[in-house]
This record gives C-alpha cells, structure tokens and sequence, in this order.
C-alpha cells in the first residue's frame, strides 16, 4: 500500500463550487444583453484571465480592461464584487481537512486571481485548515503547467509519490501524475470519500 504524507487539495469546484450566473444575469438587467456579450467575449479571449492567473497581468489592467467591455456600466468595486460573488462552501468536504489533518500535512494549489482571493474566498475560515497555500497568480505559472506543481514539492520537501491531488479538471491531475504524485479526479463528494477509502487514507 502506497503511503502518503500530504493531500493537496483544488479549490474551486472542488471545496468552493462557483457559477458565474448571478452576476451575469445582475449584468444583463443593467442593460440588456450586457452579461451574455460579457460572459461569450470573456471565453473567447480565456487566455487573458489565464495571464491574470499567472500574475502577468495587473489588477488595475485586468480591472480597467474589463470595464472596457462592459461599456463602463459598473465601478471598478461593483465590477470586484460582482465577479467574485460566485461561490458557495462544499461543506461536506469542507468536513473533512480537520480529519485529513489529523495524519497528513493539507496544502491547497488553485489556479486563481487577486480579485477572487480578496472578494470571493479570503474570509472563509476553513482556509486556516491548510499548512501552505499555493495560488498560480503569486506562482506565475497555472495548472497543469509542471512548475506550479514543482513549487508545492521544493516548499514540502517531500518525494512526489508521498503527495496525492484532488481536483475536478482530468488534465490537472494528470499532470500531477506525471511527476509521480497520486491523483483523484473530484466528481463529487461521496466518490471522493470512496477513492480516500481505497488507498486508506480516510
């Protein structure tokens, strides 16, 4: 049996389930269309919301550009708001990081952004359950970009096959895989508790 020393989780998704159709339905009653020529624009140029991830965008930047294609309709506050009001708690996995912690260091590796961080997820107390946090913007790399995963390993100074990651996007777990990490796909809680059991874990 394979042993572990640290379980490093998602975030969103996976502990913070997020949705993004809140805010553009509040977008779409300012004006008419606003949130879904938003939202279709947004997708199209993913890879500026990557940048942001990574840190090479600024906040003032990302903040300024996004006002830009919502015709200036919001502040920058309301804009800051709006778009990190999108997450709800997993309590039932939320439940287990006490448990996990109990045998095993817990470390937290998202790919995220300053204005979620601040708006969307910063006060909620089960972040204090982890022993290191690792976020992609203060990285400067994203999942499943090897270096992300390669800071978690230098800051816990474990070999990769005493690490096991749990996130709902297949690439990203595989990418951990390849250094010789486990991996468990998220799809929901009670397959995540059934894939903790196999490998003895919980």
């Amino acid at each position: 049996m394979r042993e572990y020393s640290a379980v490093v989780f998602d975030l969103g998704q996976v502990i913070l389930p997020f949705t993004y159709d809140n805010f553009i339905n509040s977008l779409n009653q300012r004006k008419s269309g606003l949130g879904d020529e938003f939202i279709k624009k947004y997708n199209q140029n993913y890879h500026i919301h990557r940048d942001f991830e990574r840190g090479k965008i600024s906040e003032q930047d990302f903040i300024d550009l996004m006002l830009n294609w919502l015709d200036n309709k919001l502040t920058a506050s309301e804009f800051c708001e709006g778009w990190s009001n999108i997450f709800s708690v997993n309590e039932k996995v939320v439940s287990l990081l006490p448990k996990l912690k109990e045998k095993y260091k817990l470390y937290l590796l998202s790919n995220t952004n300053s204005i979620h961080r601040k708006y969307g997820y910063n006060h909620y107390e089960f972040l204090r359950e982890f022993d290191k946090i690792f976020l992609s913007y203060e990285i400067g790399y994203v999942k499943p970009e090897i270096e992300i995963y390669k800071a978690v390993e230098k800051y816990s100074g474990l070999p990769a096959d005493r690490l096991i990651f749990i996130d709902d996007i297949p690439d990203y777990v595989n990418a951990a895989k390849s250094l010789g990490w486990d991996g468990i796909n998220f799809t929901n809680y009670e397959n995540l508790m059934e894939e903790l059991k196999i490998r003895n874990i919980i």
